[in-house]
């Protein structure tokens, strides 16, 4: 039985997530630290609070397993330096604390395109945050880089809407996939055996039951 740790479960993926992480019998305890309070549930401790560095520095129960499903753009974020507090500090922090609380398997959402070298933030950014995460040492690390993210957000992101239709009919791992099966190829992930790194492309995340 396992006791996780999951940031960004008010989010498109994360909410997925932890839908599933409630329903699964393997799952005993679910440890989320959020801004706003999330529904009541017998698994579910839920810190709630506007710093999550803080949030995540009060954790003291042990866990044995860590996903992180946070993301904005630098539209939402509101400048260059918040969007990369998001997607990488917070990311970083996330996987540090479930280090120090045991956790053995790290999970992180990353993108489509991750590159430490691009010439574009968001791309550099999700690279950048990878190579952090290398430098933990995990003895298990799991990275998935979904293409567009299809489902129903509490805040719609214009560009999303407006690039469905094309994503949806883009060839090979530049297809756009549902956030109910990334988050579903991230639980079956977590509950499978395994050791070292193992990164995920957009195109294996369609049918996580072929993983």
């Amino acid at each position: 039985m396992a006791r996780v740790l999951i940031t960004g479960a008010s989010g498109l993926v994360g909410g997925e997530l932890l839908h599933l992480l409630q329903a699964d019998m393997q799952i005993t305890d679910i440890v989320a630290p959020t801004r706003t309070a999330l529904p009541v549930h017998a698994k579910l401790q839920n810190p709630v609070g506007n710093d999550l560095q803080q949030l995540l520095a009060q954790l003291a129960q042990p866990v044995d397993v860590v996903f992180c499903c946070l993301g904005t753009t630098r539209s939402q974020a509101g400048s260059a330096g918040a969007f990369r507090h998001v997607d990488y500090q917070l990311v970083i922090d996330t996987a540090l604390a479930g280090r120090r609380l045991g956790a053995q398997h790290c999970l992180v959402v990353s993108a489509i395109g991750a590159n430490p070298r691009s010439r574009f933030l968001y791309n550099r950014t999700k690279g950048e945050m990878e190579q952090a995460l290398r430098e933990q040492n995990w003895p298990r690390l799991t990275l998935v880089r979904p293409s567009m993210l299809f489902g129903s957000r509490a805040k719609p992101r214009l560009l999303e809407r407006l690039s469905q239709p094309l994503f949806s009919l883009l060839p090979g791992k530049w297809k756009g996939v549902a956030a109910k099966d990334v988050a579903q190829t991230l639980l079956t992930q977590a509950v499978s055996p395994g050791s070292g790194e193992k990164v995920l492309e957009s195109d294996r995340l369609h049918c996580s039951h072929r993983l």
